[in-house]
């Protein structure tokens, strides 16, 4: 049992998503003590002294009872007489061995540690997040609790006024002015609580407030508590006066002004509705992108560490966000999210609702992409499924888009992508789902560009841009732009627009599209146009060096190398780019006279034959994979009728 230890508020305990019950509030007591020991032991002696002013006979004997009872709530699977894992027995006392990520109290101090060199706003929202109100609270005034309380309180104090300056500092002011000023007028004694409230207001364009706030202050410290402000007082005074530059840092536009905080007080409605407002901020692209997709994780993070599986189902499934392309952004964090949602499924079990499932496993499939792995497009059928019966039109577009992601499994999935978006412009018309209506048409517009169908690919891009204005998507323009770039004929002014829309990509937030779009695209020109691979070391081809290197190796007159680079060739990913790739194979393998590798990749573009290489992604165009099949066959004279 995964066992989380919560302090920051009354004194609790969960293992594997449930409440565990360790006692009266004597035993809490001996929990908290051993918590605030910070993992070192603490001897039987000092833990008698703290429970009691005036300790019975019986003392030692039932501080050993308590530990013995604590012990057996915390690990009941633990075999009889086998030694405690979590309480262990140290001398002739107790030191409690546990993860400082289980306990939240060391999770907020390491935090704000952290923060102390390292300033991050966003990190720092999410430590004070953890904070469940007084520590300890469940267990009265004793000397040691007294003690504890006091510099946890103080942690929070300086974490509040870290997260503040993280916050000016990249020009959010305006939004810290309420709360400063509740913390200023709590704490009047903090001559940084006063200093950040000004700053603060001078940031939401009140300087006469901003000046009133340092003078009130100045004379309340001196008469109540016969304090001399510190020289920040007049450095800031003067500061705002002079509108000194630092004080309003650019914030590089709105895109970077995003606030997805929120304030709500309980731990359902918080954690919900930072995971649904991130949903929203990641339609506009951008950092609003990235900084969603941070905000999700950390809700789903969060949420997890409550032991609640409910909850965390919930967080999870509150993101609704649609996913195009089939590399993620980050995937580590993509994995981390699998492997989150699939513990909270298995720990709801029957218990979830049908909807929440379906959820639940479209977000399974959509993060797990880009695999052969049978369980992620199972879970993409099942969410389908069950949408499907339950006629909810939010899960089946979700579930769709899962199945999309999937489809990419096994080669040859145009015309069910093509059926795909179809039903999701359909579904998403009649049930208003705006982004969703913008990803059939996307993706509609990758299916016909796969198969070369100018026209229809022409009308899905108009469409998804007409819908991308209304919406305020940025990232779509950029799609239709990359799109469009493959219809260029001469190949100077196709590369010109491809840096064009390249350089856009870089701003998209979507690093996982982004990286080694460009050289990818100079090498599609390259390749149609029989010349070398470009060697211009500027060029980053991120994820797909290892498929270029060969041509690489060729280009700078090293063949071989460039064998050596073929023999160690992998397995392109199950993916946008697996045509493309396959196609750069067969390349190599005309180039090399290498029959063994262009028969794997005859192999694996003959379902493809009647499609454009690189076309699924309406991004590229490598040429028709029948051309390439027929080159093939040319080069090593085959039958070009075979396969």
């Amino acid at each position: 049992m995964e066992v989380l230890i919560g302090v920051l508020g009354p004194v609790r305990v969960t293992g594997d998503g449930r409440v565990v019950e360790v006692g009266s509030r004597r035993r809490r007591e001996v929990l908290g003590r051993l918590v605030a020991a910070g993992g070192r032991a603490v001897p039987l002696a000092t833990l008698v002294g703290d429970l009691w002013e005036d300790p019975p006979a019986a003392a030692v004997g039932t501080v050993r009872t308590f530990v013995s009872e604590l012990r057996a709530a915390l690990e009941p699977d633990r075999p009889p007489r086998a030694p405690s894992r979590l309480i262990e027995t140290v001398g002739t006392g107790y030191a409690l061995r546990i993860g400082r990520e289980r306990v939240d109290a060391y999770r907020f101090e390491d935090a704000v540690r952290a923060a102390r060199s390292d300033p991050d706003a966003d990190r720092l929202a999410v430590a004070l997040s953890w904070w469940g109100g007084e520590p300890f609270a469940d267990l009265g005034d004793s000397a040691w609790v007294t003690r504890e309380r006091d510099r946890l309180l103080e942690l929070h104090h300086q974490a509040t006024e870290l997260h503040a300056r993280a916050e000016l500092a990249r020009g959010a002011g305006a939004s810290l002015v309420s709360p400063l000023e509740q913390f200023a007028a709590a704490h009047p004694w903090r001559e940084q609580a006063w200093i950040l409230l000004s700053h603060a207001l001078y940031q939401a364009d009140r300087q006469v407030d901003a000046l009133a706030v340092l003078r009130r202050a100045r004379a309340e410290l001196l008469e109540q508590f016969g304090m001399t402000p510190a020289t920040g007082f007049d450095e800031l005074e003067r500061d705002v006066l002079r509108h000194a530059p630092h004080l309003s840092p650019s914030r590089s536009g709105d895109r970077r002004a995003l606030l997805i905080r929120t304030e709500a007080a309980g731990p359902y409605t918080r954690l919900r509705a930072m995971s649904t407002v991130a949903g929203a901020a990641a339609l506009t692209g951008g950092v609003n992108l990235v900084l969603a997709q941070d905000q999700r994780a950390a809700a789903v993070a969060e949420a997890e560490r409550t032991g609640d599986p409910g909850l965390t189902a919930r967080v999870i499934a509150a993101y609704d966000v649609p996913t195009i392309w089939t590399r993620s952004d980050d995937p580590a964090r993509a994995e981390a999210l699998v492997e989150t949602t699939r513990r909270t499924l298995h720990r709801i079990g029957p218990a979830a609702s049908p909807v929440l499932r379906s959820r639940l496993l479209a977000t399974i499939a959509m993060e797990h992409r880009g695999s052969r792995d049978r369980w992620a497009a199972e879970a993409a059928a099942e969410a389908e499924r069950l949408a499907r019966e339950l006629r909810d039109p939010g899960a089946l577009a979700l579930a769709l888009n899962a199945r999309f992601v999937q489809s990419f499994q096994a080669p040859g999935g145009t015309a069910e992508r093509a059926a795909i978006a179809g039903e999701l412009i359909t579904l998403a018309d009649r049930h208003d789902l705006p982004a969703f209506a913008i990803l059939g048409q996307l993706i509609g517009l990758q299916a016909a560009a796969a198969r070369g169908e100018r026209a229809a690919a022409d009308r899905h891009a108009a469409a998804s841009e007409r819908l991308a204005t209304g919406q305020e998507n940025p990232v779509v323009p950029v799609l239709t732009a990359g799109y469009r770039a493959t219809l260029i004929v001469d190949a100077a002014a196709a590369e010109k627009e491809y840096r064009c829309v390249a350089s856009e990509l870089i701003d998209s937030g979507m690093p996982g599209v982004a990286a080694g779009y460009l050289p990818l695209a100079l090498l599609s020109l390259r390749l149609r146009h029989d010349r070398p691979a470009p060697t211009d070391p500027a060029l980053d081809w991120g994820p797909y060096r290892v498929w270029v290197q060969p041509l690489l190796h060729l280009a700078q007159d090293d063949p071989a190398a460039a064998r050596r680079a073929a023999a160690a060739l992998p397995e392109p990913r199950a993916d946008h780019l697996y045509d493309a790739l396959w196609t750069v194979n067969a390349h190599t393998a005309i180039r090399l006279g290498d029959e063994a590798l262009a028969a794997r990749a005859s192999d694996a573009l003959a379902p493809l034959r009647t499609e454009i290489a690189g076309g699924t992604t309406a991004l590229f165009d490598f040429g028709s994979v029948r051309a390439v099949l027929a080159a093939l066959a040319d080069r090593f004279g085959w039958d070009p009728a075979a396969g």
